[in-house]
């Protein structure tokens, strides 16, 4: 049976739902994914308005050819409720919920989350103290729980504010709870995402930032601008020289001499079978992609 291709998290752009404007643009942007923001981006005084706004523009049809996530407030806010029953009656691909704090919140957002439908994956923020702490709990409550989880979200705005500690110097402070966040996606086999840029007229400083984000291995980055959308697809894309040795591996393997072999010879180097299984991932996502760009 042909395996569903992976879903490309390279560029993955915040959009206020109170700004129809912003929402209507979504259907030109080459972002992988949209988050249509009910949370931080929205006035108290406006999230009725946001909602509405919102469950207009799906019962139009997809707000935009990408993946479409709706990010609510919080387990705690008053407003969760109203945005769980938003969710269930325009069924985006993803809910993206903030603040998780403990394993018990993750508890909490199982019972919640239960009725929705089955393919409305679950994506988590990953920004407070206690979530940081307790991570690997977190996640693993919300599996066990069948929760659909999907992605790990990194908000490194609000870590900065919930800890003090400072995003300049290269987010050098904050390096080591950047990687625990893309440990334990790995762990369980979810994607992560870095935080966002905020200065985006600073491109040296993004384009800084956005190198350090593959070099540790996050799937992609949450933008706040769409100018920022081309490069990061660019910069998580596969290499065309990672792409050329993937085939080469793949193709190696594929020759009935090596059916059953677990390590084999090419170029002068030895290539096991983990490294086909990379090879793998790797063309199955680079097709992801272009299938994405049609």
């Amino acid at each position: 049976m042909t395996q569903p291709l992976p879903m490309p998290r390279r560029s993955v752009l915040y959009v206020p739902a109170i700004n129809q404007r912003a929402i209507a643009k979504c259907a030109s942007l080459a972002c992988d994914a949209v988050v249509f923001d009910l949370e931080d981006a929205v006035a108290p005084a406006m999230k009725q308005a946001a909602r509405e706004q919102l469950a207009q523009a799906f019962a139009q049809g997809r707000p935009g050819p990408q993946c479409c996530v709706v990010r609510s407030n919080g387990l705690a806010d008053a407003d969760f409720a109203q945005d769980l029953a938003l969710v269930a009656r325009v069924r985006p691909d993803a809910l993206l919920v903030p603040k998780l704090a403990s394993v018990q919140d993750a508890e909490a957002l199982c019972a919640a989350v239960a009725p929705l439908d089955a393919r409305v994956r679950l994506w988590v923020m990953v920004e407070m103290a206690g979530a940081l702490s307790v991570l690997d709990g977190i996640v693993a409550c919300l599996l066990q729980a069948g929760t659909r989880l999907d992605c790990l979200v990194v908000g490194t705005n609000d870590i900065a504010k919930e800890t003090g500690v400072s995003t300049a110097d290269g987010r050098a402070y904050l390096v080591p709870w950047l990687m625990r966040c893309v440990l334990a996606a790995r762990r369980f086999g979810v994607g992560v995402l870095d935080g966002v840029w905020n200065d985006f007229a600073d491109q040296a400083g993004f384009a800084a930032e956005l190198a350090q984000s593959v070099r540790m291995g996050f799937d992609g980055k949450t933008l706040i601008h769409p100018s920022q959308v081309d490069a990061v697809n660019r910069a998580f894309a596969p290499a065309e020289a990672a792409l050329r040795e993937a085939r080469a591996v793949v193709d190696a393997f594929a020759q009935p001499a090596h059916a059953q072999a677990g390590v084999i010879q090419i170029d002068g180097r030895m290539v096991e079978r983990l490294h086909l299984a990379q090879a793998e991932r790797l063309l199955a996502l680079q097709a992801a992609i272009a299938a994405r760009a049609t």
